[in-house]
């Protein structure tokens, strides 16, 4: 069962960078930097998955679990910077330009990411594509921890 649970997990991780690429190179949305962090846990988690369906152990579950909360996280993060609840890295925002000399606000444009964080590109049912990898990589870490902590079968 412990394998079962592990392999769901890594599947999932790898349906959801399925997923990021297909809204990437079919949809046409450009990731943005917090975008791209998302992606590295899942990634982790996949290659976690793979060793572990090689040889299964609780260690490797609770490793696959942190991959899937950072995501998580990372997501949740995400997601707060596109509702604006709080400000995300000033690599990913525009800051106010009410105040900017004509070439200070040429720099800042010239400076700015081509995909903005703190915009919100897509959206089903109220959340965004960083609000569904926070909930739906949440899911996923507690398959990995019911993985880690399966019983152990004769």
């Amino acid at each position: 069962m412990q394998q079962r649970l592990i392999l769901l997990a890594a599947l999932g991780s790898a349906l959801m960078l399925a997923t990021a690429f297909g809204f990437q190179h079919i949809g046409d949305l450009a990731p943005c930097k917090l975008c791209i962090n998302q992606r590295w846990p899942h990634a982790v988690a996949v290659l976690i998955g793979l060793v572990a369906a090689l040889f299964p152990h609780r260690i490797l579950a609770l490793f696959g679990a942190a991959a899937a909360l950072s995501t998580s996280a990372i997501g949740f993060y995400h997601a707060g910077v596109e509702w604006k609840w709080w400000e995300g890295p000033s690599t990913c925002t525009s800051g106010p330009v009410g105040e900017l000399a004509v070439k200070d606000l040429l720099n800042q444009i010239l400076e700015a990411p081509m995909v903005r964080c703190d915009e919100i590109p897509w959206e089903m049912f109220g959340l965004s594509m960083a609000g569904w990898n926070g909930v739906i990589s949440l899911g996923l870490a507690l398959v990995w921890l019911a993985a880690a902590f399966q019983p152990k079968t004769r």
